[in-house]
């Protein structure tokens, strides 16, 4: 199964101990919903991804997993996904690329770049999708950042938490993980986390923040 640091972050930030009811925006092969299912031992997971191969992969990861009752995966796309539930938590690594160069691999496009999802499309999904309560949690490209939350607070969606991420100590972040709500607050909790260091070691708030997912450093 394969697995990429900025699902493996995302899963390990978002805290979800309280959500019954969670949504994994395009899945890929179900990392994220996976790690969802590990942290929280009550909730339930619904799981999609507009991309065929990505679903049935994720599919197929769930039938393998313990957590398999608590996992659904459904082929669709976001606009398209229609349910009665209201979701305590959504999730998702979107398409990370706007209107940047795209490759002739309409399937990688896809996956990388905002062909089939615009920020637009994903705020509206989640506003429409969220409880009244409930926090959405994504990484986005740091560049993006400041363009997504004019977006989302067009949505009457706030940015609660922000953690910038940065690949190697010493380097500008490249990553943020953010914490979405339905309420504006006073004031945005905002950190920083370094995935390296100069040596290429992982740090240790890296390993804090990961420990529960990987089987060794």
């Amino acid at each position: 199964m394969k697995v990429n640091t900025d699902g493996v972050l995302l899963g390990a930030w978002a805290e979800v101990s309280g959500a019954k009811f969670i949504l994994d925006i395009g899945t890929g092969t179900g990392v994220i919903a996976l790690m969802m299912a590990q942290k929280n031992s009550e909730t339930i997971i619904d799981a999609i991804d507009i991309d065929e191969d990505a679903f049935k992969q994720a599919k197929d990861n769930f039938k393998q997993s313990v957590w398999r009752d608590r996992l659904d995966a459904t082929h669709s796309s976001l606009q398209d996904f229609s349910t009665a539930k209201k979701y305590d938590t959504i999730i998702s690594n979107p398409p990370y690329f706007v209107d940047d160069f795209k490759t002739d691999n309409h399937q990688k496009n896809i996956a990388k770049h905002s062909v089939a999802l615009t920020y637009e499309e994903l705020l509206e999904g989640i506003s429409r999708l969220l409880s009244a309560t409930g926090k959405a949690f994504l990484v986005i490209p740091v560049f993006n950042f400041k363009m997504f939350e004019v977006l989302a607070e067009e949505e009457k969606l706030f940015v609660a938490k922000l953690t910038e991420v940065t690949a190697v100590k010493g380097k500008n972040p490249y990553l943020a993980l953010i914490e979405l709500s339905r309420l504006p607050v006073p004031r945005v909790f905002k950190q920083t986390i370094e995935i390296q260091d100069e040596k290429g070691n992982f740090t240790q708030p890296y390993k804090e923040l990961t420990k529960e997912f990987y089987l060794k450093f």
